[in-house]
């Protein structure tokens, strides 16, 4: 779902992948990133945090953030 300020949605990430190829930020939004099922990494301002199910991180206006899927299982997120 998307408008002009919100954007929300799931994210499924293969093992090695990446949700882009390069960071990216959002002008007039927070994203709050849920970690459903999975281990992945949760990438905020070039610093990488593990990011284990359960855990739930918040991009702020204008952060650059991307995910990465470094484990052998599939992750699922929630934005």
């Amino acid at each position: 779902m998307r408008g002009p300020s919100i954007d929300w949605g799931i994210i499924l990430l293969n093992p090695g992948d990446l949700m882009g190829d390069n960071p990216h930020g959002h002008k007039f939004i927070d994203e709050t990133f849920y970690f459903v099922e999975g281990d992945g990494i949760m990438i905020i301002d070039d610093k990488e945090y593990p990011a284990p199910a359960g855990s739930v991180f918040l991009c702020e206006t204008e952060e650059m953030h991307n995910l990465r899927n470094d484990s052998d299982k599939p992750i699922k997120i929630i934005f």
